[in-house]
């Protein structure tokens, strides 16, 4: 995971924060574990959410992308709010409405409720995920120490992270998945209780200039119309229509004039001269690619693992632990290799070992063992996305100077979290339409009665969950079904499919922009 490192600027308050700087430090990791884990665990429990609350494809992505899309366009102003009204009170802030919101996604009656209480939950986790890094760096003003305690984080992170999604399975599988939401409610307290008693307020005094707020409205609004658009042109089949491309030139409109107001603003949310340096513009290309393609894959995996191959939730969840023990394990060293090679080595073999690795997961049809179809595509995924993860905050990191390490790797964070929020969306069009071409010709052959066939039409919505008409006969029930389960393992190749070719521009663009010598702070 990209997070922002935050350079320390130590208030007048800064003194008490040393008092107990390893309490400090277990306020932030438990406050960023809440963010990481509604990030990890809602993926695996997505089908069985939609199936209770009997959500179509398009209600159900947007589960993930109401939280994502403040996440991604928060995110920096969040760090921004700590910097000028003070972390302790922001970051705490963030734990108490993710935590309501969390309540409110538990209690949800439907799908309109849950995208609600999900887009706050989003706003919440934008203030906790800079504010976690933010209150290290003022509890450690000592760079080895800071160094150390920013890695115990990320270690941790990575441990929560490898543990969500079986977690969450497991919860989901032997209860409900609500309780993956109540749970949120007694850890933030645990935070604003600890927060309160052993955390110092900070904030950085020479923080001047008005909050970039029309550059966050915009940025907001242009993503927001940018993925409606895309998730409208799931339910319509194909991009061609008069709504879906009003919306997206009115995103891209709404994009474009947030760079205008960026470039001409006094205190840029997003300083647009960072992108003038070669290799830190590579870099967030290749994390705009790299996690689009992610994105898009972990969101619509558990689908086909759930839907169409009998997985539980818990076994869904337990099939991506390779991966993340992989990235967990590799990216100490890949770190370390970066600082010795350079980083554009490795972030050309990175990429193109992802690449590999989805094209594996294009291979497994419906039926088989795990070890012979997605295991050996985790493997290689989870080797390429060792070798890309550290060396590409590395590459970030070591393009700027060091007065601009917050920012530039704030960027890096949402540019990943906006990457994920647009594949899922952009990608999902691709897989509708081909899905929608399979089962076309599966039933054309059937030669359906219009009864029925009008009742197969109802349920393309559903995708993999879609269910043969239950006055159907038994023998036409079971082609139906063979038909659904076909034409979404034939969206599914061809989404991975994408998710390899953006993985190959990834490491084109690596090779083109990324400079080869080692790279070290300035």
């Amino acid at each position: 995971m990209l997070e922002p490192v935050i350079p320390a600027c130590v208030s007048r308050a800064g003194r008490g924060s040393r008092r107990s700087p390893r309490w400090t430090l277990a306020v932030a990791v438990l406050g960023s574990s809440l963010a990481f884990l509604d990030g990890s665990f809602v993926n695996v429990a997505l089908p069985v959410m939609q199936r209770e609350l009997g959500m179509g494809a398009g209600s159900a992505q947007w589960v993930v992308e109401a939280y994502m899309l403040l996440l991604a366009s928060l995110v920096l102003v969040g760090g921004a709010l700590g910097d000028r009204l003070g972390r302790r009170r922001v970051f705490v802030a963030g734990a108490v409405v993710f935590a309501i919101a969390s309540v409110a996604c538990a209690m949800a009656p439907g799908a309109l409720v849950l995208i609600a209480a999900r887009a706050v939950q989003g706003a919440g986790a934008a203030m906790l995920v800079p504010g976690s890094l933010s209150l290290i760096s003022a509890a450690y003003p000592d760079d080895a120490e800071r160094g150390a305690a920013i890695g115990t984080w990320s270690a941790l992170g990575s441990v929560v992270g490898a543990a969500g999604p079986v977690a969450g399975g497991w919860v989901v599988s032997h209860g409900s998945w609500r309780w993956l939401f109540l749970v949120n409610a007694p850890v933030a307290a645990v935070i604003v209780v600890l927060a309160g008693v052993h955390v110092a307020e900070t904030r950085d005094e020479e923080a001047r200039g008005r909050l970039d707020a029309s550059g966050a409205a915009l940025v907001t609004v242009a993503l927001g119309l940018i993925v409606y658009a895309l998730v409208e042109a799931q339910g319509a089949g194909h991009l061609a229509t008069a709504p879906v491309v009003g919306l997206l030139v009115a995103g891209f409109a709404a994009l474009a004039a947030f760079g205008v107001v960026e470039a001409r603003a006094a205190s840029p949310m997003v300083p647009l001269s960072l992108f003038r340096i070669r290799t830190f513009t590579g870099a967030n290309l290749l994390t705009l690619l790299v996690y689009g393609a992610l994105g898009a894959a972990f969101f619509f995996l558990p689908f086909n693992l759930i839907q169409l191959q009998g997985y539980s939730p818990a076994c869904a969840g337990a099939a991506l632990l390779p991966l993340v023990l992989l990235v967990s394990l590799m990216s100490r060293w890949a770190g370390a290799l970066a600082a010795r090679i350079g980083v554009r080595a490795l972030l050309v073999i990175g990429p193109v070992l992802c690449a590999v690795g989805f094209g594996l997961f294009a291979v497994p049809a419906i039926g088989g063992s795990y070890w012979a179809t997605f295991f050996p595509a985790m493997i290689v995924l989870g080797v390429g996305l060792g070798f890309t993860v550290a060396p590409v905050t590395a590459a970030v990191m070591g393009s700027v100077e060091r007065r601009h390490a917050g920012i530039a790797s704030g960027i890096n964070n949402a540019v990943a979290r906006a990457a994920g929020l647009v594949a899922i969306a952009g990608l999902g069009v691709l897989l509708v339409t081909r899905f929608d071409a399979v089962l076309d010709a599966r039933l054309a052959s059937l030669h359906l009665p219009d009864a029925i066939a009008h009742e197969v039409d109802a349920q393309r919505g559903r995708l993999a969950d879609a269910t043969p008409p239950p006055d159907a006969a038994p023998a036409l029930r079971e082609s139906l079904r063979g038909a659904f389960g076909e034409a979404y393992v034939a969206g599914f190749r061809a989404l991975m499919l994408a998710c390899a070719g953006l993985t190959v521009l990834a490491a084109v663009s690596a090779a083109a922009l990324i400079e080869g010598r080692r790279t070290k702070p300035r």
